[in-house]
C-alpha cells in the first residue's frame, strides 16, 4: 500500500498521526511542505476530492494573518496557489491513500481506513 503523508513536522497532530502510524507498523512516505512545498496542482485534486472547506484550516493562525484579498481569494479558482503559497493554511495532515484521501487526524476514519 502507497501512503503518503503532507504536513508540517513540528505539528502536534501530524506527529499523532505520524505516530500512528508507525505504531501499526504501516509504512509511508512524508512530504515535508516547509522543505519540499505544496504543489498546486495536487491541492487542486485535494479540493475536488474533499472540498475547499475541508482542506483549508481557519482555525490557525496561519489564516488568521492573511490578508481579505488572499482570504477572498481562498473561496475562488486561485485557492490552490494561495495554499501553495502559505501552506501553513492547508489542514494537516492530508493523507493519499489507495482508497482515497484521509485530511486531518481523526482516530475512527484512519481505522477505517488504514487499518
Amino acid at each position: 500500500m502507497s501512503i503518503t503523508v503532507y504536513g508540517i513536522p513540528n505539528c502536534d497532530t501530524v506527529k499523532k498521526a505520524r505516530n500512528w502510524l508507525d505504531s501499526h507498523g504501516i509504512a509511508y512516505t512524508f512530504h515535508d511542505y516547509k522543505k519540499q512545498g505544496a504543489d498546486p496542482a495536487r491541492i487542486a485534486e485535494w479540493i475536488a476530492a474533499a472540498g475547499l472547506d475541508k482542506v483549508v484550516n481557519k482555525a490557525g493562525t496561519t489564516y488568521r494573518k492573511l490578508d481579505d484579498a488572499q482570504k477572498d481569494a481562498l473561496t475562488g479558482a486561485s485557492a490552490p496557489e494561495v495554499l501553495s503559497e502559505h501552506s501553513s493554511v492547508i489542514k494537516r495532515p492530508i493523507v493519499e491513500h489507495p482508497g482515497g484521501l484521509l485530511v486531518g487526524f481523526k482516530l475512527s476514519e484512519w481505522e477505517g481506513a488504514l487499518a
